[in-house]
């Protein structure tokens, strides 16, 4: 988001205060629901973690928003008459994670099943409320960015965009992330100061380079060098320094 409001697109930061309380389905199996007042707190946790990234002045001043807005006076019946009538379900279950639950022991459950459709809401209502035209997410939540771009076209009659970030992953190919048990985070309770600086100075050398590709803004010029660096004087760690 700050990157592409750099380059002078108007940002929309939506946290999941209706989402949550469902939870998008997992690889292998079902999400336990969390409280009203859990996911309450969540989202303003989340709110101002990400409103010290983007800049909320100027032309193209970021808004946050949060789709509970939209959801919580939404009756059962109105969500299936106006939104569920534009999903096809032979459809839904092609979408790779669905399927791999409908193959499993477990199954997936109708509540989760449904998350697509919710945030293919979600497009639609930011497309109607703001004008937006692009949704971003993970490569992994590929099925549910199309739900939206696939639901408007039907509503609308508009065309709208997706794009889909890969997953950062490690050289060894493992997930980074916390399903990995290699997470931090940037609330200072979670993961100290002093922890959080000494995660980034001890990244490999193999992995360094793609982390201030990734989670800083230096520019081409000044990554190459401390590539440059790591390669000829990994000993300094500079890049890692740089990093942290």
């Amino acid at each position: 988001l700050r990157r592409l409001q750099l380059a002078g697109h108007r940002p929309l930061g939506l946290v999941g205060g209706s989402t949550g309380l469902i939870g998008d389905p997992r690889q292998t199996s079902e999400r336990v629901l969390n409280s009203r007042e859990v996911v309450a707190q969540w989202v303003e946790s989340l709110r101002g973690q990400i409103q010290r990234f983007l800049s909320f002045e100027g032309d193209n001043a970021a808004r946050m928003v949060n789709n509970l807005d939209w959801t919580a006076g939404l009756s059962a019946l109105d969500f299936l008459r106006d939104i569920g009538k534009s999903f096809r379900v032979g459809t839904m279950i092609k979408k790779e994670i669905v399927a791999k639950r409908l193959n499993s022991e477990e199954g997936i459950s109708y509540t989760e099943f449904s998350y697509q459709i919710l945030q293919g809401m979600d497009f639609l209502e930011l497309y109607r409320q703001y004008g937006c035209t692009l949704q971003l997410g993970g490569s992994d939540q590929w099925g549910n960015l199309t739900s939206g771009t696939e639901l408007i076209r039907k509503v609308e009659g508009e065309h709208v965009h997706a794009m889909g970030s890969p997953l950062i992953t490690n050289s060894d190919g493992t997930k980074f992330g916390k399903s990995e048990g290699n997470a931090i985070w940037l609330d200072p309770e979670l993961t100290t100061p002093y922890a959080f600086y000494q995660f980034w100075l001890n990244t490999a050398d193999a992995d360094v380079v793609d982390r201030l590709k990734v989670f800083t803004f230096r520019t081409r010029a000044e990554i190459e060098e401390l590539a440059r660096l790591t390669e000829e004087e990994p000993f300094r760690r500079q890049a890692q320094k740089t990093r942290a």
